[in-house]
């Protein structure tokens, strides 16, 4: 009997994908930039670093230094925690920042995102609830989401969370924790003022709350005074996770980031490490450790760019956007965030002001509940002051063609 005379007549279908794969969508900011990827359109929708200030010689030199003097180091497997070396470099950076830290209260990681994920799996089981911000960083509530946990949003406003609204849902809704951008918050580019942070940590010390502080733009500050981080505050020590990144101030390409996490909750997410990736790419973060001396000069020479670029956006946002429109003043960052009149939807908008070759993100994706579709997220620090400046003529022409309803 052939091979063929023994195949089935009928074939059954494939298990199918897990549930929690079927129930997450992609990301509405990938699914705009594919659409958007011509040269020709000026992208407001990305957040993504400048490419032309990459230090590309020192980054260079840096992974050249690396293999020419440790090549064997270089190109081995690694700890799951991180090269000592960055992780020294690095708590010595969080400490002169005002945080007291060691090296081995620190967990590298493949970017700041897979951070995330790694809470998501030591901390969250399915059903949980997980308490954002209104509006919230769109890939966390991927993460949240693809955990299986339930998002709560906490009413807030332009200071971010209420604290008396967080006490509240605490109490109510028995959360694992409570998931903050408090400075320069993706989308909207707000910063938690000092009093608000304070405010937050005592609830998370009065109800018992994880706090989970993600803080990727911190060292992009263009005007005002630095406001500490809820992990220095009285009360937060041993509930406050910090995640940082270098995808904003060295390159994104490296993919690194790091945790500080007190020490049980650390060791859990090293081993949901050990079970994804093993480790973050050696070469990459002997790389990294041996660039952080020349990091703060490069990340001032980034800071004056991206301080031009904010302010030629808020320059041209008032002939832009139509009246009654407003929109917030980041103090650094990247994004900014308008609100147009209640009768437009920015969902709705964005395929007619792409036509014109310029691109926003909708708002309605950032939300855990109802969104506000009148919203929108603005990247200011990709493009040029004159890149920026035609770009939003061309908004404003995408938006004077469309006659909102009634």
């Amino acid at each position: 009997m052939t091979v063929a005379e023994n195949a089935p007549t009928t074939r059954v279908p494939l298990p199918p994908l897990a549930a929690r794969a079927r129930a997450v969508g992609g990301s509405p900011v990938r699914d705009i930039l594919a659409v958007t990827a011509r040269p020709e359109v000026i992208n407001f929708a990305g957040g993504l670093p400048a490419p032309e200030l990459f230090d590309r010689e020192g980054i260079a030199a840096a992974f050249r230094g690396v293999l020419e003097e440790t090549p064997e180091r270089a190109l081995q497997y690694s700890t799951t925690e991180g090269e000592p070396v960055l992780r020294a470099g690095l708590a010595a950076r969080v400490t002169a920042q005002g945080l007291s830290t060691s090296a081995d209260d620190l967990l590298v990681t493949t970017g700041s995102q897979q951070a995330l994920s790694l809470l998501a799996t030591a901390l969250l089981e399915p059903g949980d609830t997980v308490l954002v911000e209104s509006p919230c960083y769109l890939a966390a509530l991927q993460v949240f989401g693809l955990a299986g946990a339930r998002v709560v949003a906490v009413p807030g406003d332009e200071d971010g969370v209420d604290p008396a609204a967080l006490a509240e849902l605490v109490r109510r809704e028995r959360p694992k924790l409570l998931y903050l951008v408090p400075t320069f918050q993706n989308p909207t580019g707000r910063t938690m003022p000092a009093a608000r942070r304070e405010a937050v940590a005592a609830v998370a010390a009065r109800e018992g709350l994880w706090i989970v502080e993600d803080d990727p733009y911190g060292d992009l500050r263009y005007d005002g005074d630095r406001v500490p981080w809820i992990a220095t505050l009285p009360g937060a020590e041993d509930r406050v996770v910090l995640l940082g990144s270098f995808s904003k101030i060295m390159a994104p390409g490296l993919r690194l980031g790091w945790m500080r996490a007190p020490a049980a909750l650390r060791r859990a997410c090293a081993v949901a490490k050990q079970a994804v990736d093993l480790h973050t790419p050696t070469l990459n973060q002997l790389a990294a450790a041996r660039y952080l001396s020349g990091l703060d000069a490069h990340v001032a020479r980034v800071r004056a760019v991206y301080g031009e670029r904010r302010d030629a956006m808020l320059a041209g946002l008032p002939g832009a956007l139509p009246e009654g429109a407003t929109w917030t003043r980041p103090e650094g960052g990247m994004f900014l965030w308008a609100r147009l009149p209640r009768s437009y939807d920015t969902t709705d908008l964005l395929p007619r002001v792409v036509k014109e070759d310029v691109a926003y993100v909708p708002g309605a994706p950032f939300y855990a509940g109802d969104p506000d579709r009148s919203t929108l997220r603005l990247c200011f620090v990709t493009q040029t002051p004159d890149e920026i400046t035609e770009g939003l003529r061309r908004l404003r022409r995408g938006l004077a063609a469309v006659t909102p309803p009634a």
